[in-house]
């Protein structure tokens, strides 16, 4: 589930199932429409034997789902499978039976009415192939007739949009020449400010553009005959030359972008500017025309989380030749709307995203990508209609009481740290105390009353839906804070922490088998979506999170004592993951990783602790110590395909799964539970298990 994320898991559960608002997560097949997607909605409780040859000790991962390894395949359409993936596909096969409900249903409400006709409209393939590109010409005929600098800010300012999030969902990804995110102040609890980030370009990263390797050399070639094809099915004449261009283009703008790590690192990010700044810490663009045309023309005061991106490119603005920014602007509008585009655009698009990026052999079926669109569009819509009928009272109550325990769990911990002063824990507790934690779903639904949904326009309702949610955000910048907003839909399967609002949201679809199963051992359950709830809560005290208060401002509120045993606490676990290679040439970063690993760490052992509590004055259960552990190693059962996880190492704030895992040998009690011996893989000594919170 994705980083920071704060969501779970940005390679299964994060890349593919948050970020994939935008993008095919939501679109799994229902079981009616894939009969030969792996079976992998048995609940966690239902261990699989064990492979004898491995040895808990030396590959934890393995020796639960070794045989789950063996014998699954990764489906067709995907990068990866796993539990995650495969209660995405449950949670859809829902969702698609709640839309043929609402379409059926004469008094169903207007705004049902548009979820039905938005799925409708996208899933009109042969419409969408009749209508050809007419619904994209008069967009890129306006781009055609750009014929100065002054028209070009304009045309760039109306492309921003609400389409980043770098602190919650980890999301630093958008084609848009910057991104923007609308959050309370870094430093002001009061206020929503408009942040701005790096962006514009078609790769995932800047490494993709820059790093000096054979794949990396590969890739870049794929990619620049991927804008030339696409130019080229848009009818787009000299297709190549264009290409060049654009490719050259964004080249330059990934040299002035932040690097992974470095974007995570939000005291880096903590740059206040005023609408007056810009002109003169990034000259090169009509920065006040610019935030006119962006919506934005009122507004005094941002914060600019990647400035040297910011800098470089207004400076290629200024710089690059006009028609090298328009045939860009073309590109992107084509690439980005692809999904609204008749078949060979939407082919073009996946063959490289899909196979070559991530190794996935085939695209989706078109219901799958229409899911994917209209819960992009109207995920609350959506949301509030799944939960009336999949979300029982009684499932929020236990998970309630989980949630309950954990948190005091945490609270115990902060006590018996005898390394942390009295001052510190103070404020330690007093996160812990104002932590709001959403369960299920959000207090207040979003409205979309304002959203225009045409049927047989799938391109103007998508792009009229992110207009309308950007439209959302602006508006915020004139209301109160609400530290109860949630920032995923309720059927997403996913979990966030969010650290500005020192808030938590467990989503209704992630509360079920296999993470939580009503008739699966308390100790399955607390090592399954017990050590997610206890992972969220410790985002409030990872390396980004501590740095935020009980209010949710950027401040140091460690001794300094304090803060130094923290760091050589989180560089030891910094040091262990950077050990770990999945590939001979690629090893996984431990500083990129570091939060999640954090949170993985203290969040496990928080939640072992709340289950030895909660079986205070209860008889003692055999082989409880090993279901738990067990129960949290299959709940990060994942297959991925080797282009995806390597894209991930490189981008992900994730570990890779198998490797989250193996935080159980930070674990006294994972040695206990399985006798794991010396001279074992995963080994430590007492002294070199990393011990942090």
């Amino acid at each position: 589930m994705q980083a920071h994320s704060r969501p779970l898991r940005l390679a299964a559960r994060k890349t593919a199932l948050s970020l994939a608002l935008c993008g095919a997560a939501f679109a799994l097949a229902p079981a009616h429409a894939a009969p030969d997607a792996p079976d992998d909605t048995a609940p966690v409780a239902a261990a699989a034997a064990a492979p004898v040859a491995t040895l808990p000790g030396d590959d934890f991962f393995d020796y639960v789902n070794g045989d789950w390894l063996k014998s699954v395949e990764i489906p067709a359409d995907r990068s990866s499978w796993g539990v995650g993936a495969a209660l995405v596909e449950d949670t859809n096969a829902r969702i698609v039976t709640l839309i043929d409900g609402l379409a059926a249903d004469p008094a169903a409400s207007a705004e049902a009415k548009k979820i039905v006709a938005y799925y409708r409209t996208f899933m009109d393939e042969d419409g969408i192939e009749a209508r050809g590109l007419a619904p994209l010409q008069a967009q890129l005929k306006e781009i055609a007739a750009i014929k100065d600098k002054a028209a070009l800010t304009r045309a760039l300012g109306a492309t921003l949009r609400a389409d980043v999030d770098p602190l919650n969902a980890t999301n630093f990804f958008t084609e848009n020449l910057f991104g923007l995110w609308v959050a309370q102040g870094l430093t002001d609890a009061t206020h929503y400010t408009p942040y701005l980030l790096q962006g514009g370009l078609g790769m995932p990263d800047r490494a993709y553009y820059l790093d000096d390797t054979p794949s990396m050399a590969a890739l870049r070639g794929k990619y620049l005959a991927h804008i030339a094809a696409t130019l080229r099915l848009a009818g787009m004449d000299d297709a190549d030359a264009r290409a060049a261009r654009v490719f050259d283009l964004e080249r330059k703008i990934a040299q002035s972008h932040a690097n992974r790590e470095d974007s995570a690192d939000v005291l880096k990010a903590n740059n206040q500017w005023r609408a007056a700044d810009f002109a003169r810490k990034a000259p090169g663009l009509d920065w006040k025309a610019y935030f006119q045309s962006a919506g934005l023309g009122g507004q005094q005061k941002f914060i600019v989380w990647h400035p040297t991106a910011i800098t470089g490119t207004a400076k290629l603005v200024q710089g690059m030749p006009l028609e090298t920014w328009k045939d860009f602007l073309a590109f992107h509008r084509i690439n980005h709307a692809h999904s609204a585009l008749p078949k060979a655009l939407a082919e073009q698009h996946f063959d490289f995203y899909g196979r070559t990026l991530n190794g996935t052999p085939q695209q989706s079926v078109r219901w799958k990508r229409s899911l994917a669109a209209v819960n992009a569009a109207m995920p609350d819509a959506l949301g509030k209609v799944y939960v009336a009928r999949y979300f029982p009272p009684e499932s929020k109550q236990r998970l309630q009481q989980m949630v309950v325990k954990i948190v005091d769990a945490f609270h115990a911990r902060i006590d018996q740290l005898d390394w942390m002063a009295p001052a510190t824990k103070r404020e330690a507790h007093a996160k812990l105390k104002t932590l709001y934690v959403g369960v299920g779903y959000p207090e207040k639904w979003a409205s979309y009353d304002s959203l225009q949904v045409t049927p047989g326009d799938a391109l103007g309702n998508m792009q009229r839906a992110e207009l309308a949610e950007t439209q959302r955000q602006l508006a915020k910048l004139k209301q109160p804070v609400d530290r109860a907003e949630w920032c995923m839909p309720a059927q997403l399967v996913n979990a966030v922490n969010m650290p500005m609002q020192n808030a938590i949201n467990f989503p209704a679809a992630i509360l079920q088998p296999p993470y939580f199963d009503p008739n699966a051992s308390d100790a399955m359950n607390y090592g399954g979506i017990g050590a997610t709830i206890g992972h969220e809560i410790s985002h409030s005290f990872d390396d980004q999170g501590a740095q935020f208060d009980a209010k949710g401002l950027l401040r140091d509120w460690w001794t300094a004592a304090d803060g130094a045993h923290f760091k050589t606490a989180s560089a030891a676990l910094a040091a262990q993951y950077s050990a770990y290679k999945p590939f001979p040439d690629l090893a996984i970063n431990g500083q990129q990783t570091l939060s999640e690993n954090l949170a993985d760490l203290a969040g496990l052992a928080a939640a072992h602790d709340a289950y030895l509590a909660s079986m205070a004055g209860k008889a003692p259960v055999a082989d409880a110590e090993q279901q738990f552990f067990t129960g949290y190693a299959m709940s990060w059962r994942e297959k991925e395909r080797e282009p995806a996880l390597r894209r991930a190492i490189l981008t992900d704030g994730h570990a890779p799964d198998k490797w989250r895992t193996a935080t159980v040998r930070n674990m006294d009690a994972w040695y206990k539970a399985f006798n794991v011996q010396p001279g074992q893989t995963l080994y430590l000594a007492p002294e070199q298990r990393v011990r942090v919170w």
